[in-house]
């Protein structure tokens, strides 16, 4: 048997699926459908322009010099059959910037071939293509391990940017108007020709139904369908169709097309590729990455078309490949031998060393469930295809088994499309599958709720999420009436509820005819805030006081009209209390001005915060009024060092402060006797400082009031028979 052998640098891929690792489903993120967006048409100019190398035996280059504007590279010779055995590498200069980048490596061979059919060949042999961005300036070295093939030329792609008016041309080429399905373009400044992306939850506008639908003589996408009867009629697929970015939307110059594309009879097989292009564009360069890989196919390699069916950007935004309608199984030219009853998809990018990301996988498994379903295929069964090619790497019309979802390696001698992606293809069928099968919405879950018991509670806005299904559409009920009907490929629909009691619940109409529903959330939207009845206050309690803490207590009163969830303290330390408590027990720092902050929240996240600031503060005994006998006792226990005691019934102490909440210091001993208390001359209270055992530094009585105001508390010696003796420390007070 003859093995055309085309090789391609390794490409190593790392793709986060979840704990399970390899083999793993991929991960749904929850992504909502997107709608498509009214897009310009018509034609963008692209050049190609070619710069002669200069060949020495096993090396050939072109010296680094100024050139045309141009966003891809690659490199082409005479005779297709010929390969370059060595190394490709490349610099270019900025547009942007007038800097040169570092050399990069370009993919010696392009291992995506036409079968030949209806005399579709290379005309000249060419390495894979770089995208390099807008640059004007190149450096090319070429190096062989041996004889360099003859012709060998830079080929420098510049997609352009400007529009024409679509051209009526002869035959299979007539003028048509396509729907734009939405892309990823997170970059406000992206060009005039990049599609636009369209979040929303809304259903997925169908070209019957767009103001820019396709008229009869066009495919479903805008691709021109071929006048003869080789076309197999549309079907109806088991999976939901993927949004797609038609051929007008990123424009391709269908005059650049010569004859109609051929068919085969259904789609049996889909093959993942990588384009090797690069990774260094952002998905507003998308739609100009997919332009210049069909002008480099047509115009460098001689195809009649691109050659892949499909193309998935980083973002996950799919787009239409070859012409001839995404809907029909149309001979591309990825997978040299295989390319009849298959499919391409290639992801843009090289993933030797960067990873693709999640969102192009999922828009893989979806477009590979959506082809496949066209004609009934399995994502994870298997297939045979005939053997086309008389050089390919089977014999020669054989029947040769294939995964339904295979890599570009499984059909040819290739690295493609990546070791890692390689082997995440076994994930890929599996998410492939889920949208092949009717929906299961038993694990559907809302977001943007807080769940308390079985009710959730929302300020407004929540994210009903599910898992992919073969369905046709959804309906998201509130109350039992449809508020959304999300798209077939939704992963999640976002809602806004007014204020009040809702049920939701979501609906899915399966592709077989049947119903699924998903359990039923009641949720209840609530934008009210919690009230604080009573405000933070801030006042002295009972307890042993010293130097750097004053014992006081921040008293509260917080109601919801739906549900209270929690009362923290945020300043001047973090604390959180049951929905029922009403006070904290702390400690301030006296002479100190300090904020005492509480947010309350309810079960729907709404808040309220309530906070004072004050200055809690000691005054000494020795600052206190008396009359009568007094006494000093020194001892470290006392606050500075020393404390007044009197045994002399009648005798005083008074202080005069500006105060919201007051608390008499003094020393409690088994032998300490009683006093009475006065505030602005009326009795207050008679506190007995007798205890169990000598406490130094307390508080036993403390008086509160609404406001800051000036107050003279007095105390009076009682005289206790058998322990007249009382000892001041001092005052305590909140400013």
């Amino acid at each position: 048997m003859k093995v055309r052998v085309r090789r391609r640098t390794a490409i190593i891929v790392t793709v986060v699926l979840g704990a399970a690792g390899a083999g793993a489903a991929v991960v749904w993120n929850g992504t909502a459908s997107r709608r498509p967006a009214a897009a310009a048409v018509g034609a963008i100019d692209g050049r190609v322009h070619t710069i002669k190398l200069r060949t020495t035996g096993t090396s050939a280059g072109a010296p680094a010099q100024s050139t045309p504007v141009f966003s891809m590279v690659g490199v082409a010779w005479n005779r297709p059959d010929a390969r370059v055995s060595g190394t490709v590498k490349v610099r270019t200069r900025s547009v942007a910037t007038g800097a040169w980048s570092a050399w990069r490596p370009v993919a010696v061979q392009g291992d995506d071939l036409p079968d030949g059919t209806r005399g579709e060949h290379s005309r000249q042999g060419a390495t894979a293509p770089l995208w390099t961005g807008p640059s004007n300036g190149v450096d090319v070295r070429v190096t062989g391990h041996r004889a360099l093939p003859p012709g060998l030329r830079a080929v420098l792609i510049d997609p352009g940017s400007r529009r024409r008016r679509p051209v009526h041309a002869a035959g299979h080429q007539a003028a048509r108007v396509a729907l734009a399905a939405d892309v990823t373009s997170p970059d406000p400044s992206a060009p005039a020709d990049s599609p636009v992306a369209t979040p929303t939850d809304s259903p997925t506008t169908s070209p019957a139904d767009s103001p820019t639908a396709t008229p009869s003589s066009a495919s479903p996408t805008g691709s021109p369908t071929p006048s003869d009867s080789a076309s197999p009629a549309p079907t109806t697929s088991t999976a939901p169709r993927p949004d797609i970015v038609a051929r007008a939307a990123w424009g391709a110059d269908e005059s650049l097309v010569p004859t109609p594309n051929a068919y085969g009879q259904k789609v049996k097989a889909v093959f993942v590729h990588h384009t090797d292009t690069g990774n260094d564009y952002s998905c507003a360069d998308s739609a100009a990455v997919v332009r210049s890989i069909f002008l480099y196919h047509v115009k460098t390699n001689g195809w009649n078309d691109i050659g892949y069916n499909f193309l998935v950007d980083r973002c996950g935004t799919l787009f239409e490949g070859r012409s001839g309608g995404v809907d029909r199984p149309v001979i591309g030219a990825h997978a040299y031998g295989f390319n009849t009853d298959s499919a391409g998809v290639a992801v843009l990018g090289t993933f030797t060393d960067v990873a693709p990301p999640q969102a192009a996988l999922d828009t893989v498994a979806k477009v590979a469930a959506w082809k496949l379903g066209l004609s009934g295929g399995d994502p994870t069964g298997a297939t045979t295809l005939t053997e086309g090619v008389k050089d390919g790497n089977f014999p020669y019309e054989s029947a040769v088994t294939f995964k339904t979802i295979s890599g570009h390696r499984d059909a040819n001698s290739t690295a493609c499309p990546g070791s890692l992606l390689y082997a995440r293809l076994g994930a890929i069928r599996t998410a492939a599958a889920q949208w092949t099968t009717p929906a299961d919405l038993s694990a559907a879950s809302l977001t943007g709720a807080t769940k308390v018991n079985t009710t959730y509670y929302t300020k407004g806005t929540v994210t009903l999420g599910w898992r992919p299904g073969a369905v046709s559409g959804y309906h998201l009920l509130d109350n039992g009436t449809t508020i959304a009907e999300p798209a077939a490929t939704a992963l999640s629909v976002t809602t806004t509820l007014r204020a009040g009691t809702h049920q939701l619940q979501l609906v899915a109409d399966n592709m077989d005819g049947t119903t699924t529903k998903s359990p039923a959330f009641p949720v209840v939207a609530d934008t009210a805030k919690p009230t604080f009845g009573s405000p933070a206050a801030l006042s002295v309690r009972t307890g042993t006081v010293s130097t750097t803490k004053l014992p006081v207590s921040l008293k509260w009163k917080v109601t919801d009209d739906r549900l209270l969830q929690s009362v923290k303290a945020t300043s001047p330390s973090a604390a959180t209390f049951g929905t029922t408590t009403t006070s904290w027990s702390a400690y301030a720092k006296p002479s100190a001005s300090t904020t005492w902050s509480l947010t309350a929240a309810d079960a729907a996240g709404n808040t309220a915060t309530s906070a004072v600031k004050r200055t809690a503060a000691l005054r000494s005994d020795g600052s206190s009024s008396r009359t009568g006998t007094w006494k000093t006792t020194a001892n470290s226990h006392y606050l500075g060092g020393s404390g007044l005691y009197s045994s002399a019934k009648g005798a005083t102490a008074s202080w005069t402060v500006t105060a919201r909440s007051v608390g008499l210091i003094d020393k409690r001993t088994t032998s300490s006797g009683k006093l009475y208390v006065y505030v602005d001359g009326a009795y207050a209270a008679t506190v007995d400082t007798r205890a169990s055992s000598s406490l130094y530094r307390q508080i036993q009585w403390t008086r509160t009031w609404s406001t800051s105001t000036r107050h003279t508390i007095k105390i009076k010696v009682a005289g206790t028979s058998g322990r007249p003796t009382i000892a001041l420390d001092g005052l305590a007070y909140v400013g």
